[in-house]
């Protein structure tokens, strides 16, 4: 009886840490969200090689912001991403909105703007557009992708970012963002961005 218990709990354990992996291993962007995105920029004359994407509902320990290459079907890069501080946002819970002076995180589909001096990380920014009307402040409230030399350039977990290292904007480390920067350097057309939950 001993001999055939042993084999179950092992089989057990690995299933178990199988599920467990499938959980923390996430799936990095819903396949629906990638192809709404793609008929997106396809529809409106935006680069169709990458997206950048960005999952509010991912802990913000774990990698959740993603660039997406349409034609090879995988994540090229990934990386933390910080969310605004205001509206009493916590590292757990962020919270969401298009008000000027709320220091908060905008959800929705962003145009990657103009490149410029950044006072952070490799002093390089990249000003957003908001597209829908959960995002349409951004531009205003100086709401740009910009990395700081204080984020992690690994995960975390089970630790989340600290709060105050974004007002609204996606901060992402600096290694991503040299990544970012020498992918939007080459672009001809916009680039979409898109923040969701």
């Amino acid at each position: 009886m001993l001999r055939l218990f042993i084999p179950f709990c092992m089989l057990l354990l690995a299933t178990c840490a199988s599920n467990e992996k499938k959980n923390t291993v996430y799936e990095k962007i819903d396949s629906a969200k990638i192809a709404e995105a793609f008929k997106f920029c396809k529809k409106n004359g935006y680069d169709t090689t990458t997206a950048f994407f960005v999952d509010m509902s991912i802990h913000s320990g774990r990698n959740r912001f993603f660039v997406w290459d349409f034609a090879k079907k995988k994540v090229l890069y990934e990386g933390l991403c910080c969310h605004g501080m205001g509206k009493e946002s916590t590292g757990s819970t962020p919270v969401f909105s298009n008000e000027s002076g709320s220091y908060c995180t905008s959800l929705g589909k962003y145009k990657i703007g103009i490149r410029s001096y950044s006072q952070w990380g490799i002093h390089v920014h990249y000003k957003m557009h908001g597209l829908e009307s959960t995002n349409s402040n951004a531009f205003n409230r100086i709401v740009v992708l910009h990395s700081y030399s204080l984020v992690s350039n690994t995960e975390i977990y089970p630790r989340h970012l600290p709060m105050g290292y974004s007002l609204g904007c996606p901060v992402v480390c600096d290694d991503l963002m040299t990544h970012l920067d020498v992918l939007l350097k080459k672009k001809t057309k916009p680039t979409l961005l898109w923040i969701y939950k």
